[in-house]
């Protein structure tokens, strides 16, 4: 992936098992978030290609007919300001249109008692604290799109989601991702440097650095390696291959 002479990702070759919980960790400014977009459909790869569901994926999500089941979750959680949580939550299924109010209604309040907020159905983003606005994107991420074929894990994509989190906050974010993953039968990705998130949310972890992949392998692998990158990263040391980027 290269941006003018910029070439923010090179030669990456990465597969997602089916059900797998992927964390995908590395310094600020290495490429992490651009592997979110490409899974998403909002960039496509200046060279090579990205296969979901088994078919190349050549357009931009926008562009696509009948786009793969793929759900982002942003590390702000991204709510409409002037919609009430219900019309958040549900945006997809209005959108779609296939659906009564009351089916809508119904799987709106399945997906906010699922992470914990039964009953906000009608309040505003604006009345909600920062918590439970992040907690909502969590609930949006478990509404279904009807059009897609019931056979298709869909892939749920985190991007930084316990960044600047305290660590009580970033346990129960840490949960949510576990159980929003499991609920909606899906395969993650997840983008953090949180160590407290890998350790809780992995079943493989992939270290990026300048664009490449440097070590992969299962999270035992990733506490026991004596990969210099994987080794400089978990211990925080400026002493390394990891440098600075205003070196």
């Amino acid at each position: 992936m290269q941006w003018g002479e910029n070439r923010v990702l090179d030669a990456v070759d990465l597969s997602l098992r089916r059900g797998e919980q992927l964390v995908v960790v590395g310094p600020s400014g290495s490429g992490k978030s651009t592997i979110l977009r490409l899974l998403a459909g909002l960039l496509l790869p200046s060279r090579g290609s990205v296969v979901i569901h088994g078919e190349p994926q050549r357009y931009l999500r926008l562009d696509q007919h009948k786009p793969p089941d793929v759900r982002l979750v942003f590390q702000n959680p991204a709510l409409l300001a002037s919609l009430s949580v219900e019309q958040n939550v549900g945006f997809l299924l209005y959108r779609v249109g296939h659906l009564s109010q009351a089916e809508i209604r119904e799987r709106v309040r399945q997906a906010l008692e699922a992470v914990g907020l039964g009953g906000i159905e009608e309040q505003m983003p604006g009345e909600l604290s920062g918590g439970m606005q992040k907690r909502v994107s969590f609930a949006r991420a478990l509404i279904q799109d009807p059009s897609q074929p019931g056979d298709r894990m869909p892939l749920l994509l985190f991007d930084e989601p316990t960044a600047g989190l305290d660590p009580v906050a970033c346990t129960r974010i840490e949960d949510l991702i576990v159980r929003t993953t499991s609920l909606a039968g899906a395969s993650s990705v997840v983008v953090s440097h949180v160590h407290s998130t890998i350790e809780r949310t992995a079943d493989r972890v992939v270290l990026l650095y300048e664009g490449r992949f440097r070590w992969q392998g299962d999270l035992e692998s990733y506490r026991s390696t004596d990969n210099p990158y994987v080794r400089q990263f978990r211990s925080g040391s400026l002493l390394g291959p990891i440098q600075p980027a205003e070196a």
